[in-house]
C-alpha cells in the first residue's frame, strides 16, 4: 500500500477512534454527586418490591390516572437531580415512578462500560418491565415514559409496545432510525447541538424516519449549546445549564399533557 494510503488509513482510525472516545465520554461526563443524596428535600420515597421486583423512587399522587415512569441515564435513580425532576413531574399532576432498573448496580468510574451495558440492557430491562407497566395499567392509569440517555433507548423499546400512550427521549443513546420505524405512540425526541453520541445529524434522520410514518405524531428538538446529559445532569451553577434543563422539562411536560390529558 502506498504510504499516502497508509498515513490516510491511519488518520481516518485514529479520528474514529477519538470520535468514540469523546462518545463515551459525553455519556460519562458530569456523574451525580452521590453525596447530596438524602440532603435535599424530597417530595417522594423510595418503595420496594414494586410489579417486576423493582424497587424505585416514586413521588406524586397515587390517586392520578395519569403516570410517568422516568428511566435513568447509566448512573441510576438515585442521582439527586433525576429525583428533583421527578418532583416537579408530579407538581404538575403525574403520579411518578422512577424505577432502579440496575437493581443497584449503576455505573461508575470501578467499571468498564462496555461490559456493564452487557449487564444492563435497556432492550432487555424494556422487556422485564412490562409487569411494572401492567400493574399500572390495571390501577386505571395512563402511562407516558421519559428516558435519559441510557432510559431513551429503554423508552424507544417501550413505545413499540401498547403500553404506553407517549413517549419523551431527552438525549437519548444507542437510538437508531430503524426503531422510529417501530414506534406506536406520540413521540418527542429531545436532542442537544453538541451531543456526540446522538448528534443533530441523527436526531434528523429520526425525524425521517418518522415522517414516513402514518399517523404517529412526533416533535423533535435540538438545543443549541448544550451537550449530551443536558437535561438531567447538568451544572447547577451554571444559568444557561440550569435555563435549558428547565427549558427541556416544560417541553416534555406540554407532550405530556397533549397526549395523556
Amino acid at each position: 500500500m502506498p504510504s499516502a494510503q497508509v498515513f490516510l488509513c491511519l488518520a481516518v482510525m485514529l479520528a474514529a477512534a477519538a470520535a468514540t472516545a469523546q462518545a463515551h465520554l459525553q455519556c460519562l461526563d458530569n456523574p451525580p454527586e452521590r453525596s447530596l443524596l438524602g440532603g435535599q428535600a424530597e417530595a417522594g420515597e423510595v418503595v420496594h418490591d414494586l410489579p417486576g421486583g423493582f424497587r424505585a423512587y416514586v413521588t406524586g399522587a397515587a390517586s392520578s390516572s395519569h403516570a410517568i415512569v422516568l428511566a435513568s441515564d447509566v448512573y441510576g435513580f438515585e442521582a439527586p437531580l433525576l429525583r428533583t425532576i421527578a418532583d416537579k413531574v408530579a407538581e404538575a399532576g403525574y403520579f411518578v415512578v422512577v424505577p432502579d432498573f440496575f437493581n443497584g448496580d449503576f455505573y461508575d468510574t470501578s467499571k468498564n462500560i462496555s461490559e456493564w451495558i452487557k449487564s444492563h440492557s435497556p432492550v432487555k430491562a424494556a422487556k422485564d418491565a412490562k409487569p411494572l407497566f401492567a400493574a399500572l395499567k390495571k390501577e386505571g392509569k395512563s402511562i407516558a415514559v421519559g428516558g435519559y440517555c441510557w432510559g431513551g433507548k429503554f423508552g424507544a423499546g417501550i413505545a413499540k409496545t401498547d403500553d404506553i400512550k407517549v413517549v419523551c427521549l431527552s438525549h437519548p443513546s444507542t437510538v437508531t432510525a430503524e426503531d422510529m420505524k417501530e414506534v406506536k405512540c406520540p413521540i418527542e425526541i429531545l436532542g442537544a447541538q453538541n451531543d456526540t453520541s446522538t448528534p443533530p445529524k441523527l436526531v434528523y434522520q429520526f425525524v425521517n424516519a418518522l415522517r414516513q410514518r402514518n399517523g404517529i405524531p412526533y416533535f423533535a428538538k435540538i438545543f443549541p449549546g448544550v451537550a449530551h446529559g443536558f437535561a438531567c445532569r447538568y451544572n447547577t451553577t451554571d444559568p444557561f445549564a440550569v435555563r435549558t434543563a428547565e427549558e427541556a422539562l416544560a417541553y416534555m411536560l406540554d407532550w405530556f399533557n397533549k397526549y395523556l390529558k
